[in-house]
């Protein structure tokens, strides 16, 4: 209330006021859609990752995670009819116009869409936690969950704001973050009747290590939509915007300190005889700053913000450009050689990615040489390089200009699926995750059983397959841009998202096929590797000739459409895209055959001195034994001559 009070949304908007109930009860709606969500994401991340599947831990926590699941789907749906309401300026009524009135909105309406998409998919997760008891349809559940913060991310003031694709990764970060955050901790205070101290003690620092990376995710998401958002100090503590937004700073800060409290003293206490009562307290005091925390959130999205953020196509603007139309943004100016060093479009989302997967790369290090283990510097190095990579590609000048130049898209794809992938796949993650991780005996799953699972289930024996893989990074080049994949990808954030997991993770499948370290279920022997890249290389080379050669635009009422008054033509951009995929899709190929020939050679080599090895410890038996044979056949021959001449 005092969030809804500051920001202005409870106050009566005149001729185009939905009524009090409206004003105040979609606020509370989607509070309860904030804590339920996390209730049920929080509750199945730990079952997934901390909790021992065939305990009662397990069953209670799934019990919280169904609970969740309906209350976050009746929420929904009184939140959905409430902005139905709120959006229309219908008084509520159970006659025909105003069902056919939501059924119009909620099939034609992205805003009604993205409701009707969050009740499905939370209804769905319900009947499966109701039923499920299997780990992997639990990770299923968990994944379905997650899903459900991608509509909510997708609304409020994120749905129309110029630089849309920030703000709905921002707001996903700070979402995800959130729920694992808040719903974790709910999880752990209905376990802590269920399970002994020791126990609790376990599962609390368990916990603690999901808590540190969603308050990294919630911090960084937090700055970045302030900065989008709020504008400068002055509107920070001059409006009721930014006040809120201070606010939730203060909650943050309070949160972090908690977090610095388990760590160093509640952890170690619990399984004393007073363990209960810090507990407790703990607890009680910070699922008390999460609540208010969450209660903010659902009064920022009801806000009018300091700083304008709809683009000049949802205002309707009559001097809005083609580009503007097209994507929501203004048109960057034309791209120099400095702008592929200065000129950043950041991506909140891929800039954590990378950075937790540092993170927990150098981790595995650590540990392995704490213990006194050897991990090669040229593999941290593969690793480091690719991420820095991939942080450029997803970041850089070239997420900047993707949507408006076919040859930077292109060039994006191309470090996407060929470049970055080869050069992780050499810093071999699994194989030091497999090292460095300890086997849980506790009967529940961490990180070193749930890569075991996913290297030996009959899926991924499919998918990691030579043929396979090398099919996929072939064909989904040709299917992806003669098909209205291409024109998706480009246009909607959700396509370009997919774009990027498909060919990283395509492409990191064929180089792992290729010259991969971690283990697979099968690999081609080394001279039909070479045989499956030559082909690779050819295919590569006729998609770039097509696109090189071709009279007319792939995305002709896109990149056609740009309204570009600088630089190349649509269609000789497009041929300039065409190079690029032969030119610098051959050379990563290349690297990948020199690799497989290297590869080879040490392979035949290491066979070679292991044999020598066997010699030399045998001490010549091998040829004694043969010397002894001819000596014996010869004895035989003298016997068998001397009886024939008698």
């Amino acid at each position: 209330m005092l969030g809804l009070a500051l920001g202005g949304a409870a106050a009566d908007r005149g001729n185009w006021d939905p009524g009090a109930v409206v004003r105040y009860g979609l606020p509370v709606a989607r509070a309860l859609v904030n804590v339920s969500m996390a209730g049920m994401i929080g509750s199945l991340a730990l079952a997934v990752w901390a909790l021992a599947a065939d305990k009662p831990e397990t069953r209670v926590a799934m019990d919280l995670a169904s609970g969740s699941a309906a209350v976050l789907t009746v929420a929904a749906t009184a939140a959905m009819i409430f902005t139905y309401v709120d959006v229309s300026n219908q008084a509520f009524s159970a006659g025909a116009d105003f069902g056919a009135g939501l059924a119009m909105f909620l099939t034609e309406f992205e805003l009604g869409q993205l409701w009707l998409m969050e009740i499905l998919l939370a209804a769905l997760v319900t009947v499966i936690c109701f039923a499920a008891r299997d780990r992997r349809i639990i990770l299923l559940a968990l994944v379905l969950s997650l899903a459900t913060t991608w509509p909510i991310a997708s609304q409020g003031h994120a749905a129309g704001a110029s630089g849309h694709s920030q703000a709905v990764n921002s707001l996903l970060v700070h979402l995800v973050g959130a729920a694992v955050w808040l719903g974790g901790l709910m999880t752990l205070v209905f376990l802590a009747k269920k399970v002994d101290r020791a126990r609790l003690a376990v599962l609390v620092s368990r916990y603690s290590s999901f808590a540190l990376f969603a308050f990294i995710g919630v911090s960084a998401s937090g700055v970045v939509s302030a900065g989008l958002r709020v504008g400068g100090v002055e509107a920070l503590f001059g409006t009721g915007y930014g006040q809120i937004v201070v606010l939730k700073a203060v909650a943050l800060i309070a949160l972090g300190l908690f977090g610095v409290a388990w760590r160093q003293r509640a952890i170690a206490r619990i399984p004393g005889p007073r363990g209960g009562r810090v507990f407790a307290w703990l607890v009680v005091a910070e699922l008390a700053v999460m609540g208010g925390a969450s209660g903010l959130a659902a009064a920022l999205g009801r806000s009018a913000t300091p700083v304008a953020i709809e683009s000049a196509r949802d205002t309707g603007s009559p001097s809005v450009t083609p580009a503007e139309w097209l994507t929501g943004d203004p048109l960057p100016p034309e791209p120099t050689l400095d702008s592929y060093f200065t000129y950043w479009k950041f991506d909140l989302a891929w800039a954590l990615v990378c950075v937790f997967a540092a993170m927990l790369y150098l981790a595995g290090v650590w540990r392995l040489r704490k213990r006194g283990d050897r991990w090669p510097l040229g593999r941290t190095v593969a690793w480091l390089g690719g991420l820095a990579m991939l942080f450029y590609t997803t970041n850089g000048v070239l997420n900047g200009y993707e949507q408006y130049l076919f040859s930077t898209h292109m060039l994006a794809h191309m470090m996407l699926a060929m470049v970055v992938p080869l050069v992780l796949v050499l810093g071999a993650p699994v194989t030091l995750a497999l090292r460095a991780v300890e086997k849980r005996r506790d009967g529940s799953w961490g990180t070193r059983e749930w890569i075991m699972w996913m290297v030996q289930t009959p899926y991924s024996k499919i998918i990691t397959h030579p043929a396979v893989a090398a099919l996929v990074f072939v064909g989904s080049l040709w299917v992806f841009y003669f098909t209205p994949m291409a024109r998706w990808a480009v246009s909607e954030h959700l396509g370009h998202q997919f774009m990027i997991v498909h060919f990283l993770i395509s492409g990191y499948l064929f180089c792992l096929s290729m010259v991969g370290i971690d283990p697979v279920p099968y690999r081609f022997p080394y001279p039909l590797r070479l045989v499956t890249l030559f082909a690779t290389m050819a295919s590569h080379a006729f998609f770039g000739v097509t696109v090189m050669t071709g009279d007319s635009l792939l995305l002709a009422d896109w990149y056609g459409a740009m309204g570009r008054t600088w630089g190349a033509t649509p269609l000789e951009d497009q041929h300039l895209g065409g190079g690029i995929a032969w030119g610098i899709g051959e050379l990563p190929t290349l690297l990948l055959a020199l690799t497989v020939a290297i590869q080879w050679a040490r392979s035949d080599e290491k066979e070679q001195k292991r044999k020598d090895r066997f010699a030399d410890r045998s001490g010549e038996a091998e040829l004694a034994a043969y010397n002894e044979m001819l000596a014996k056949q010869a004895e035989r021959d003298v016997k068998q001559a001397a009886g024939t001449s008698r």
